[in-house]
């Protein structure tokens, strides 16, 4: 019995060790062993090997399940005013007016829209083009071969009984400095020395943070960084998005105060930063709401203010509409583009499916988390153009910066009913193809009566 209590503390000792001598200190100093990396390398040749031996299985047992592929409709590139003048054309609609038959073309919309519409799918998890060797992703791939499924198997261990612990460990250490340092910062007077070490406590707090979900980032454009006295934008996938961004630079939050934890975080993290916590009431009032944003930001000393426009989280293959609030503050904006690769892991949160918790214990038991982020070069609104305009330029710099989809669609959506207004926008291209049509019909017969 000693002798098992022996080999136990000595075990104990070891991890403690690791955990705060090879991982927690490097990274409260920015530092790396290239462990991580390694363990990303090792990562991406196993799951190359699966790919090649899954596709051989296919082909072995043709019983084995295909992936689906990202769209099951076949969808028509152009607007709605080209395919309807099209049909019309090949129709030979005299004068333009409206025909019965262009209530097929609707229909025809509607039910791909049923079947698969735009907005839907980007609430779910991006589709695998082979499966990464996680469960939650399998289609019964791991019964293909014993390899196959001796590595699923040791992967299992791996990622819970060994990375699991580790990274439960490294997030209670993360945020128990970033709740005890933050408290003790802001005891001090206002002078740029407190500044100063919120900074430092904040950046370490979300480095170890970052460790704790086995983080490679990849920060590109780093010249192009936002700047005190700015707004920083990007997409929105994740509330690791913050861990991901502040891990290279410290921003003021903005967000409703909570209660239980995240209120004891809050709380803690605005005693040392001038961060911009908002009441419920006060969300619903635009007006107080822009004019506590526009106060921060006019004290370039402040730290830049960091903003998701889209209001929800979007599951990182496309950008959706920004709201116009995030625009009409004034200064410089700094758009940021957020890729992750979905072969690790899956870095969404579908908040209607997960709450917090079991959000993350979903990450945490990932493999890992493999992101790129793209600092953009600064943009200010132009002369003639209004905030609505000013966010899709914005957006459509994100978009395709990552590489993702630029959706004009509202991502309030996800639990909302379609607006009013977005009928009626459809109603009016409607109406301008028939109005177009009558005009061009108009023109033809003065020709004729001419002649």
């Amino acid at each position: 019995m000693e002798d098992l209590w022996t080999v136990a503390v000595a075990v104990f000792q070891l991890w403690m060790f690791v955990v705060v001598f090879l991982i927690t200190l490097p990274a409260m100093f920015g530092l790396s062993l290239g462990v991580t990396s390694v363990y990303i390398q090792i990562l991406v040749k196993l799951l190359e090997w699966a790919t090649i031996r899954i596709q051989r299985g296919r082909q072995e047992q043709p019983s084995v399940p295909a992936p689906l592929p990202n769209g099951i409709i076949e969808r028509a590139e152009g607007s709605m005013e080209e395919e309807m003048e099209q049909l019309r054309r090949s129709r030979s609609l005299e004068g333009g007016e409206f025909a019965l038959s262009d209530a097929l073309y609707f229909c025809k919309k509607g039910l791909e829209s049923i079947v698969d519409d735009q907005v839907t799918q980007r609430f779910s998890s991006e589709d695998l083009a082979s499966w990464n060797l996680l469960t939650r992703t399998n289609q019964n791939f791991r019964y293909i071969s014993l390899r196959l499924t001796i590595f699923w198997g040791i992967g299992v261990f791996v990622r819970y009984c060994v990375l699991f612990p580790l990274r439960i460990a490294l997030a209670i250490i993360g945020l128990s400095w970033l709740v005890i340092g933050t408290t003790l910062v802001g005891f001090l007077p206002e002078n740029s020395v407190k500044y100063w070490l919120s900074e430092v406590v904040h950046l370490t707090c979300y480095r170890i943070c970052a460790r704790a979900l086995s983080a490679t980032i990849r920060y590109h454009n780093k010249e192009n960084r936002p700047q005190k006295g700015g707004i920083c934008v990007a997409n929105h996938t994740t509330p690791i998005d913050v861990v991901i961004l502040a891990n290279d630079g410290c921003y003021a939050m903005v967000g409703q105060i909570h209660g239980g934890l995240m209120g004891v975080i809050q709380r803690s993290m605005v005693r040392s930063c001038p961060h911009v916590w908002f009441e419920r009431s006060e969300m619903k009032d635009r007006h107080a709401v822009t004019s506590r944003l526009r106060a921060h930001v006019a004290a370039k000393t402040k730290l830049p203010i960091l903003i998701f426009p889209e209001g929800t989280c979007i599951n990182n293959t496309s950008v959706m509409m920004f709201k116009k609030g995030s625009f009409e503050i004034g200064g410089t904006i700094h758009p940021v583009a957020i890729k992750y690769d979905p072969r690790f892991g899956d870095a969404f949160w579908n908040s209607s499916k997960y709450n917090m918790v079991s959000y993350l214990l979903r990450t945490m038991t990932s493999w890992a988390i493999v992101v790129n982020v793209w600092y953009l070069p600064p943009m200010t609104i132009q002369d003639g153009e209004d905030a609505v305009q000013f966010a899709n330029r914005v957006k459509s710099a994100i978009a395709c910066r990552g590489g993702l989809l630029d959706l004009a669609w509202d991502g309030s959506l996800k639990r909302g009913k379609v607006k009013d207004a977005y009928k009626e926008e459809q109603q009016k291209m409607y109406s301008r193809v028939i109005v177009r049509q009558n005009g061009i019909s108009a023109t033809h017969t003065r020709r004729d009566d001419q002649a």
